[in-house]
């Protein structure tokens, strides 16, 4: 794997948010097109430094930032779902021009890696319906759809939650 996964530098946050941004615009995962709401919650990469850890993937030569997620444990302010013996992550984004690097897995290793080694049970996570790319992922680290999690964060756009046991 040509990446590595560290904590965000403060230089990097204002460019986090944006390609988070773009990314969810992009992929058609913003239920109200440019006009969500939630963008704006996206490109705020500052605020979610201060209420979580986010977590870079970075290219192991140049170290440009390729992906990012936010880290959150339950009671944080960034933990929607987590119960207390669970973390979670949220606004994974990667790329488009670095999709396919192992970007994405490996930020995701490294939450669960996280989730271990504050000694929790377990991780939830949110996702929207149209994320198939991003299902496949979870399944194949273990990930299950937990239907009775799922919830509106707003009315009339649901997302579906899926857990896994660390």
């Amino acid at each position: 794997m040509d990446v590595t996964i560290r904590r965000a530098r403060d230089e990097e946050l204002d460019e986090i948010g944006e390609f988070t941004a773009a990314v969810y615009l992009g992929d058609g995962l913003l239920d109200f097109g440019a006009e969500d709401p939630y963008i704006e919650e996206l490109r705020d990469a500052r605020k979610r430094a201060a209420g979580s850890e986010v977590l870079v993937a970075a290219d192991a030569e140049s170290d440009a930032v390729l992906g990012a997620l936010a880290f959150a444990v339950h009671g944080g302010t960034y933990a929607e779902l987590a119960r207390p013996d669970e973390s979670e992550f949220r606004m994974l984004a990667v790329r488009p021009e670095a999709r396919r690097r192992g970007a994405a897995e490996a930020l995701v290793r490294a939450c669960m890696d996280r989730t271990r080694e504050l000694g929790l049970a377990g991780m939830v996570l949110s996702t929207h319906p149209r994320m198939t790319t991003a299902h496949r992922l979870y399944e194949r680290l273990g990930f299950r759809r937990a239907p009775e999690r799922d919830w509106e964060p707003v009315p009339d756009v649901a997302l579906w939650a899926f857990t896994v046991k660390v």
